[in-house]
């Protein structure tokens, strides 16, 4: 989740402003950049149960522990701490206590996969002497909703009281869900366009690849990818796989027409989070919210709410690709691999619009829905999604490799694709190898994955 966002508070003067926003996004090739976050589970590892905020164990302390040691500023909601800054990244938690980083915008995947293991170094030196752990995966294997705590942030709040209004799995979402993702630049309008379009067809494919939380509550949930299907019942008003993006015309212009509709959740005032849940930002920028009389939308309240839409790739000033379960760190060093060779090489984007561009609304939507449950195996065209990850990943691998970006040992960054073609290679995701386990050596029971998969 996103903490509030540094744009001035200009006022809005109308429609126009909004798209130029989006479009001051754009950069020459040469200034792209790749923006990696990813979260993960706290556990304690006598327990197994998840820290709290406060408490010696808790995630208070380690985030102070974190910022003592490492050099890391802290952000506070009045006194409480909430998040950390350094060079760029930063470190906030989710409704849980599900700890992300928000990587630094970095040129090259191999600064990429430095930047995450030394995070995860430094995550793990002091929660190691506090009995701490962290577990890379989709979705929380063992305990129940209610079971989880929530940390004292007031935009959590607010979302923690209207989700169950607009979906029977929001609070899921929150609270038992961990994501990778990568953001992405795009040059121009027509790139952007391009990328938006290739990447949002191909998300489901990512999706299955990276299908990584088939246990709820100690038992198999009869999903390969359930955090994928989580969002099917989160909040349909800001979730999905956009159609829109697929028409003639669509730019970004349009996506503001689609953010506007997206119902609020807060403006952040004076240093805290006014609940508008459910609200029309289309009245705040005239004014016309009962809550705030005569309070306009600014510039920065439009920032904010931008990150309050969900879909499979959202636009920001960048590209974020969302369709991703939480993993081990070789795939939080593949997820950008597979994105930036897909689309940071015009050969390669050519080549991956080319795959794409023909599918039906009906058969990018049969995908979206189907990975969840099947990943890989889900049948398409006459074969399955595995020979589309196929084809994909060669895509991918070629453009790392016209890419040349090298690390001292000479070596590009298609390296970062082995995971992936080792679970295309096996047709077996990361979730059904974890099902083979429970059904195995682990004798039925989740718990020996906290301890020979945390980080």
């Amino acid at each position: 989740m996103s903490i509030p966002s540094a744009v001035k508070s200009t006022p809005i003067q109308g429609r126009q402003q909004l798209a130029d926003y989006l479009a001051a996004g754009e950069k020459p090739r040469e200034a792209w950049r790749i923006g990696t976050e990813h979260e993960k589970f706290g556990f304690r590892t006598d327990d197994l149960m998840p820290p709290p905020f406060e408490g010696e164990r808790g995630i208070r302390a380690l985030l102070e522990g974190i910022a003592t040691r490492y050099g890391w500023d802290i952000a506070r909601e009045g006194e409480t701490p909430v998040a950390l800054s350094r060079d760029k990244a930063n470190i906030t938690l989710e409704p849980a206590g599900q700890l992300e980083l928000s990587g630094a915008p970095l040129e090259t995947i191999h600064q990429t996969c430095c930047e995450v293991n030394s995070h995860l170094e430094e995550v793990r030196s002091v929660a190691d002497g506090m009995g701490l752990g962290f577990l890379g995966m989709g979705f929380q294997p063992k305990w129940r909703r209610d079971e989880m705590p929530w940390m004292p942030k007031g935009r959590y709040k607010i979302m923690r009281e209207y989700m169950p209004k607009v979906g029977s799995l929001g609070l899921d979402m929150m609270t038992r869900t961990c994501t990778v993702q990568v953001n992405l630049d795009f040059s121009s309008e027509a790139d952007m366009v391009k990328k938006f379009r290739t990447s949002l067809a191909l998300q489901p494919i990512a999706t299955a690849l990276f299908a990584d939380s088939p246990f709820t509550e100690g038992r198999p949930n009869g999903y390969l990818s359930y955090r994928s299907q989580i969002w099917t019942d989160t909040d349909r008003d800001r979730t999905g796989m956009l159609d829109f993006v697929f028409a003639d015309g669509f730019g970004y212009e349009r996506y503001v027409d689609y953010i506007l509709d997206v119902p609020m959740y807060f403006s952040y005032q004076d240093g805290r989070y006014i609940d508008l849940a459910g609200q029309d930002f289309k009245r705040f920028l005239a004014g016309e919210l009962p809550t705030l009389p005569g309070v306009h939308a600014t510039m920065k309240d439009f920032a904010d709410h931008l990150t309050t839409a969900f879909p499979e790739v959202r636009l920001k000033q960048y590209l974020e690709m969302r369709g991703a379960d939480g993993g081990p760190w070789n795939r939080l060093c593949a997820l950008p691999a597979f994105w930036v060779g897909l689309l940071y090489d015009q050969q390669a984007l050519d080549a991956a619009w080319d795959l794409v561009k023909d599918f039906s609304r009906e058969e990018r939507h049969a995908l979206r829905d189907g990975v969840p449950k099947h990943a890989l195996k889900l049948p398409f065209r006459g074969g399955s999604v595995r020979d589309l990850a196929e084809e994909a990943l060669k895509i991918a691998g070629h453009g790392l490799k016209r890419r040349a970006r090298l690390n001292r040992h000479g070596a590009d960054e298609s390296v970062f694709l082995e995971p992936l073609v080792e679970i295309v290679q096996a047709n077996q995701t990361p979730a059904e190898r974890k099902l083979e386990l429970f059904h195995g050596p682990w004798h039925g029971s989740v718990d020996p994955v906290f301890r020979e998969f945390a980080y």
